[in-house]
């Protein structure tokens, strides 16, 4: 469905291109060897080159070059054999060296592709670039009104820079490719994605324009730290530039921050130019020239990513594509599934997961490697019911107690009498009562209603306090009542 605005000079449509800095999983900084574990103390890991020492010279991670490499090939894009290192010159205070070390002309990943699933239809948004570049320190302003302090723990740091170009059309959109990129990230090892933790950010250029014009000035919003973050900044910007241009006003090319608590995006500082920033190779580095059969090496170890498992799943487990997206849209739950699954009714398997467990996952707001219910105790439970020793309705009973207390669900049955009857004497003694406690419905049923059969069927489950096997009291009834 198109994301159109309306003004009185007519719809206008948001155009977004997305600049995600993904921080790459390694040991290691990227031209340093001081560690990059987080929450470290203030200023704990931090080498002479991430200080700017005199003299100290960067020498690059092999790790990070490699990661860089693997995660162009999960976004399908082009590997650039050749790639420079340049400087990009500005001052702040928590850039000890006055600049920062990434690429600019000549960055080591080309052109990519990212493929949604949105409602109205698959999405493909094009990957402009991805680069390498050194994170900067950290200014903490919250300690003392009077002082700002310095954390260099990130400075040197290794990122990802990964530029979108402007294809997004929605805020949904926008928290789609945001969603659907971490993903691919945490499937590839290569960032683990946790954006509460800062190793993942998002600066999100906005503009808008009546359908069909040629595109207006964009407005950046920087270091966005949530998904929902991201697409709330990007409508209130988008409002925000309707609004000048419906008062007659121009929107200005500038950095914009946005505060979730107000709600809208403020002015931070006017967007500078690539020329501001007096771009030229860093001197100290040579440049980066990798060998193709380097990147075949990586590519032959890339691990089945989430498009391509949606797909098996599809087809092996024969799930609808809807519950196939949702379960391959994390890595640890798609991985859950697949040991669940293994020698089960993949479909009931899969409604459990994404029904049951991750309603209770959500509730709570852990994720699925934090879950109380392990993937062998829900296989078990699953068991129960595909055997026919609980129904459905007990088996959430059951889940309720493994979720809250865990256990083994068979003990659980067992301690607490639910095990399903499935004695047909049983049973047709209990539907001959309620056929005989029941005249009028059981009339209705002969004349040719046979929505009355649901009726006695819950009024069988009630009575046997939902332990009756349900079909069997459905056909037994079926059967009583011609």
């Amino acid at each position: 469905m198109t994301y159109l605005i309306e003004g009185e000079t007519g719809d206008w449509e948001v155009v977004i291109g997305l600049e995600v800095h993904a921080q790459i999983v390694s040991e290691a900084k990227l031209f340093s060897g001081a560690a990059t574990e987080f929450g470290a103390e203030p200023n704990s890991q931090v080498s002479l080159v991430d200080a700017a020492m005199p003299g100290m010279l960067p020498v690059i991670n092999e790790v990070c070059v490699e990661q860089a490499v693997r995660t162009g090939l999960g976004l399908e894009a082009e590997i650039n054999l050749h790639s420079v290192f340049e400087r990009k010159n500005y001052f702040y205070p928590d850039l000890p060296q006055g600049y920062q070390i990434s690429q600019f002309l000549n960055p080591i990943v080309g052109e990519g592709i990212i493929h949604l699933d949105m409602p109205e239809g698959p999405r493909e948004i094009g990957v402009e670039r991805l680069h390498m570049e050194q994170d900067a320190g950290k200014s903490l302003h919250d300690q003392d009104p009077k002082r700002t302090y310095i954390d260099l723990n990130r400075s040197g740091v290794a990122l990802m820079e990964i530029v979108s170009k402007p294809d997004l059309r929605s805020p949904e959109e926008a928290g789609a490719y945001m969603r659907k990129l971490r993903a691919i990230l945490r499937y590839l090892g290569t960032c683990d994605g946790n954006m509460e933790q800062g190793s993942l950010r998002c600066d999100a250029n906005v503009s808008v324009r009546h359908p069909g014009e040629e595109l207006r000035t964009r407005a950046e919003i920087k270091n966005i730290n949530s998904v929902r973050f991201v697409m709330q900044a990007i409508e209130h910007e988008a409002e925000r530039q309707v609004e000048v241009y419906e008062s007659g006003g121009d929107v200005v090319q500038e950095t914009r921050l946005y505060d979730p608590n107000k709600g809208e995006t403020r002015s931070m500082r006017s967007k500078e130019e690539a020329h501001d920033y007096r771009y030229f190779p860093d001197p100290d580095l040579l440049p980066l020239d990798i060998t193709q059969e380097y990147v075949d090496a990586i590519k032959s170890g890339l691990p089945e990513l989430p498009d391509a498992k949606k797909e098996r799943f599809i087809s092996d487990f024969e799930l609808a594509p809807e519950d196939a997206a949702v379960l391959v849209a994390d890595k640890d739950s798609a991985e859950f599934f697949e040991a669940l699954a293994e020698g089960r009714n993949a479909k009931l398997a899969a409604n459990w997961v994404i029904h049951e467990l991750f309603a209770v996952l959500n509730k709570e707001g852990k994720s699925i490697a934090e879950s109380q219910v392990n993937a062998d105790d829900l296989g078990k439970l699953i068991d129960l019911i595909s055997d026919d020793t609980i129904s459905g309705r007990i088996a959430k009973d059951v889940f309720e107690v493994m979720v809250s207390d865990g256990g083994d669900p068979a003990k659980i049955v067992e301690e607490k009498g639910l095990k399903q009857i499935t004695d047909t004497g049983e049973i047709e003694t209990m539907v001959d009562q309620l056929i005989a406690d029941n005249p009028d419905q059981a009339q209705q049923y002969k004349d040719g209603n046979e929505k009355v059969a649901g009726w006695f069927v819950g009024q069988a489950m009630k009575a046997s306090q939902g332990k009756a096997n349900p079909q069997m009291v459905n056909e037994l009834l079926k059967k009583k009542l011609g």
